[in-house]
């Protein structure tokens, strides 16, 4: 059989299917030795001293005074999912800002000033919606902290 260019090409382009495998394998190997030696290492070389300021919890490099029990202001969950709404924003922006330059691209689907006006009342609905419910959440009094 002669060689020729495609048999050379074909037989390049193919590679044997256990070997997407066996990188993903070996990957796996590298993350797991990874951690074993860490942890390994970590035993052997690190200190191994006890008494109660070594087991005390430490906080900031201040000395933890009163109970650990102690209740929190509702409000400090309420700002904290805010930021999460406000992130969540964020990720949706991302794609948003990414695909808006290139609503010409989508004219095969429909007309651009429709693909235009679609994804600019997508965003604008989506940001009235959080903006309401910052509104309502200031109204609410969640960011008074007296």
């Amino acid at each position: 059989m002669p060689f020729t260019l495609s048999t050379l090409q074909l037989t390049l382009a193919e590679p044997a299917p256990y070997r997407q495998w066996a990188v993903l394998g070996l990957l796996f190997l590298i993350a797991a030795g990874f951690a074993i030696m860490n942890l390994v290492l970590s035993a052997i070389m690190g200190p191994s001293r006890k008494g109660k300021t070594k087991d005390a919890p430490y906080e900031s490099g201040m000395d933890p005074v009163g109970d650990t029990q102690r209740r929190f202001n509702v409000r400090f969950y309420l700002v904290a999912m805010i930021f999460l709404v406000f992130d969540v924003e964020v990720l949706f922006f991302i794609p948003w800002v990414t695909i808006f330059p290139r609503y010409k691209d989508l004219a095969a689907y429909m007309p651009a000033s429709a693909t235009f006006l679609m994804l600019f009342a997508a965003v604008i609905a989506f940001t009235a919606i959080i903006l309401l419910a910052y509104i309502y959440a200031w109204a609410k009094g969640v960011f008074k902290w007296d």
